[in-house]
């Protein structure tokens, strides 16, 4: 499939006629001969793959050329490169409801596993901070790009009663303020996210909503993983309840932060969500400059028109 396409040389395309004027040229040709009885007899005597071996020989010259005029348009497509730089708070709750079991082993620990994966595959250069929340939010990690602390702070993540999602927000939000400077840009602000992830609603602390317009307004978007299945419990105080994800309310975190939300119910579907999120945040789009593929297409079609024509003559000395 091509890609949307733009020129940085668009006065050129006006070649096109040429391969157009060719076109034409070869359909009025081909009616003067169908007309022509000697030509007729010729088109009965020639065997029928001559004539479709020619037809193609002339259509590969004519893309060729058309590959070629494109090609010397300086073609340009939208393609993902990656960031050079950017901050990225990782939210994890632990709350208890993170114990249930219908995530194996546990949610948590799921959580974790899934969580050191997407560390991982952030580029390099990335400053990554880790946030924990349950009543109340910590900074377990400051912006860092040291990957092996991360994981050890990921790992040392304990759990704790009660859900306060808006003060996970706002903790990232100062997690954010504690990036370093890059010194190739000094004064410039990197690119932020925030990526949480939580299995139930807000029960104590700020307003998660107003939380998520705060970070729009500093240009953060949150993506939201609600983790966890419809049949999750646990055990408090030797009393079975439920704790199904609540999925609305992280929906519209998402939304209030423009940000999007994800829903994961097993290690695997986490692992896939936070690669789709990492290639979010670790790629941005640009134009690129693709006048080398145009050109390896004229080169295709110069070749199939020319084994055409070589096939025709070895036909017809």
């Amino acid at each position: 499939m091509i890609p949307m396409l733009s020129f940085m040389s668009p006065q050129r395309l006006w070649w096109l006629i040429v391969p157009a004027v060719v076109v034409a040229l070869y359909v009025l040709l081909m009616r003067r001969r169908s007309n022509e009885s000697s030509n007729g007899l010729l088109q009965s005597i020639l065997p029928r793959d001559t004539r479709l071996r020619r037809h193609v020989s002339v259509g590969a010259a004519i893309m060729s050329l058309v590959m070629l005029v494109i090609a010397y348009a300086q073609p340009q497509a939208m393609t993902k490169v990656p960031r050079d730089r950017a901050t990225v708070v990782v939210v994890i709750d632990v709350s208890r409801s993170m114990m249930a079991t219908d995530v194996t082993p546990t949610r948590l620990d799921a959580a974790k596993e899934g969580a050191k994966e997407f560390v991982g595959s952030l580029p390099e250069s990335f400053n990554v901070a880790l946030v924990s929340f349950a009543a109340t939010a910590d900074i377990k990690m400051p912006p860092t790009t040291d990957r092996s602390a991360l994981e050890n702070a990921i790992d040392a993540l304990e759990l704790a009663p009660s859900t306060a999602i808006g003060e996970g927000v706002y903790t990232a939000l100062d997690a954010l303020k504690l990036a370093p400077e890059d010194p190739d840009h000094p004064g410039e602000t990197a690119p932020g996210a925030i990526v949480l992830l939580s299995d139930g609603a807000t029960n104590m602390g700020r307003s998660s909503s107003e939380a998520a317009t705060e970070s729009k307004n500093q240009g953060v978007p949150i993506y939201t993983i609600a983790y966890g299945t419809s049949s999750g419990y646990v055990y408090e105080n030797g009393q079975r309840q439920s704790v199904a994800v609540d999925h609305a309310e992280l929906s519209q975190v998402a939304k209030d932060s423009g940000g999007k939300k994800y829903s994961a119910d097993s290690l695997s579907s986490l692992q896939a969500v936070y690669e789709t999120i990492s290639h979010q945040i670790g790629y941005v789009d640009e134009y690129h400059e693709i006048t080398a593929r145009f050109a390896g297409f004229a080169l295709i079609f110069a070749v199939l028109a020319s084994t055409g024509v070589i096939s025709l003559a070895a036909r017809w000395p």
